[in-house]
């Protein structure tokens, strides 16, 4: 939710309730009116995965590393959501693999679940396979980010990966929030 809006619910909401600390006692002795029920719109904790969604099947492998990136991030405090971001980066960096080194294939040094580079500071090529220092460190990069709670998943992702390609995050949004549900409490 970003600053403005929820500035102007609280002031909402602060008029609601000053207008029924005065005008309480009188509306108290009032005639009743017959009132009907309003609906009203309430908006999601987490925003709609944007655009179009990918999907893979997981092995062992990468539903172990699923579960490390939960362990993590419940080691770390942190709500599902940072549990659905880190996942769906890590679906868009590795396919939840834990990569080594690939050759020529490899995009400079990085390595692991969040294709991190040791060159890049995000720690040695021993603690970058680590699963749950990757995911600790991913996490401790989007905690530093002002508002990634309420951000677009692929927002979020970015801010910390810095990748070049910024928008890739966002169609493993679906997968990632379907394997926190079904991993989450297990």
């Amino acid at each position: 939710m970003n600053t403005i809006f929820r500035k102007s619910v609280l002031s909402v909401a602060g008029l609601a309730f000053a207008g029924g600390v005065f005008a309480g006692p009188i509306a108290a002795h009032a005639n009743p009116v017959d009132a009907k029920p309003v609906a009203v719109a309430v908006q999601s904790a987490a925003p709609k995965p944007q655009g179009d969604q990918s999907r893979i099947t997981l092995n062992d492998e990468q539903t172990a590393n699923v579960k490390a990136i939960i362990a993590a991030t419940k080691k770390a405090g942190l709500p599902e959501r940072a549990a659905v971001i880190s996942i769906a980066t890590s679906l868009q960096e590795s396919k939840l693999e834990n990569l080594g080194h690939l050759g020529d294939m490899n995009d400079h040094d990085s390595l692991g679940l969040f294709q991190q580079r040791p060159s890049s500071g995000w720690g040695t090529p021993e603690q970058i396979t680590d699963p749950a220092y990757s995911t600790t460190a991913f996490l401790k990069g989007l905690k530093q980010v002002d508002g990634w709670q309420d951000m677009a998943l692929t927002d979020a992702a970015q801010t910390v990966q810095v990748s070049a390609y910024p928008d890739a995050y966002a169609q493993w949004e679906q997968q990632a929030t379907d394997l926190v549900a079904q991993h989450w409490n297990s």
